[in-house]
């Protein structure tokens, strides 16, 4: 069983920043890929940002050169940090995470986190 826990969430203004943690835990060799998704109200889910294992990183375009997202692989945990806060990113935040039990790789959602930013 794999377990994602996040944090960092909140009410912040526009021009604020606010950085997600999603710390993985439980019974897997190796995590792949770790992502943010975010669903905004009345629209449906988006990818924000993801990381590889690797390192490689990948953004939707609404969030380039404002969020970075970040992994320690040590903790496993990832990390979004997100700078320049707009109306436009409020939304629930939902970690996801594919990591590898033997052969097989199996996808986890977190709980996810609300993010508010206020005008």
């Amino acid at each position: 069983q794999v377990q994602l826990v996040e944090s960092g969430g909140g009410l912040v203004q526009a021009g604020g920043s606010l950085r997600l943690s999603c710390a993985v835990s439980g019974s897997f060799f190796s995590i792949d890929v770790m992502n943010w998704y975010r669903r905004a109200p009345g629209k449906q889910r988006e990818l924000v940002a993801g990381i590889t294992s690797d390192g490689s990183t990948n953004y939707a375009e609404s969030v380039k050169g404002r969020f970075t997202i970040s992994r320690d692989n040590a903790k496993n945990t990832v990390y979004l940090q997100m700078n320049s806060l707009e109306p436009e990113d409020t939304g629930g935040y939902t970690c996801n995470v594919r990591v590898r039990v033997g052969i097989n790789l199996y996808n986890y959602w977190g709980q996810g986190t609300q993010v508010t930013v206020s005008s």
